[in-house]
């Protein structure tokens, strides 16, 4: 399962977080080496941050070029792209269109070149680009992002448990959960699932349970 997010479009998949490193391929072209690296991200400044690691990681590359996409799952898609010094057109752009044509979103891929002497024309570094910014997303793990309805419901301790079954046979996840008087669980549905979710905990309650969408 992908990234839960609320309202967003279906269709997106994610580069998924890692906790060692970014996925990572390269390629030689003509004497020049090009190295991707994808990584998941949630905001431009955490992108940035990520393509100035790579640069910190190769201070001797002739270039390093990114794009990056965020938001498109929730129908802003915001995009940022650099050639870095290629030819205009030729490092960014190839980049950027690999994460469109993936459907992917919430990700940042860069390509670093180690300059080999042999210049390449605008199509070959435009192919160059794109194939390395493709292997660094074949090299990486891609999670499915699913639509999720979000809720808040208060429950009588006796229905608890049966209310917990009733989530985790709708695909569902806790979030939150607050122990007083009355459980108070937040918690997410995949959208898919909602209205018959909705129906089951009506009639699993005598609709004396209300869901409350967040």
């Amino acid at each position: 399962m992908g990234r839960e997010r609320n309202d967003i479009i279906d269709g997106f998949s994610t580069i998924a977080d890692s906790a060692s490193a970014p996925a990572e391929d390269s390629l030689i072209e003509k004497k020049s080496e090009f190295i991707g690296d994808a990584c998941h991200i949630d905001t431009l400044d955490e992108a940035l941050a990520f393509v100035q690691s790579v640069r910190e990681r190769h201070p001797k590359a002739r270039h390093v070029a990114f794009a990056a996409i965020f938001g498109a799952a929730q129908g802003s898609a915001k995009e940022r792209m650099s050639d870095d010094g290629e030819p205009s057109g030729t490092a960014g752009k190839p980049i950027l269109d690999v994460i469109r044509i993936g459907r992917l979103t919430d990700c940042v891929i860069t390509v670093t070149r180690y300059f080999g002497g042999i210049l390449l024309g605008s199509g070959g570094l435009i192919r160059a680009y794109s194939t390395a910014a493709s292997m660094a997303v074949k090299a990486a793990d891609i999670e499915r992002i699913v639509p999720m309805q979000h809720y808040r419901v208060v429950l009588e301790y006796p229905w608890f448990d049966r209310f917990e079954q009733l989530l985790v046979q709708a695909g569902g996840k806790e979030e939150s959960k607050e122990f007083t008087d009355r459980v108070t669980v937040r918690f997410a549905v995949p959208s898919a699932n909602a209205e018959d979710f909705e129906t089951r905990v009506r009639e699993a309650f005598n609709a004396q349970a209300t869901l409350s969408a967040v």
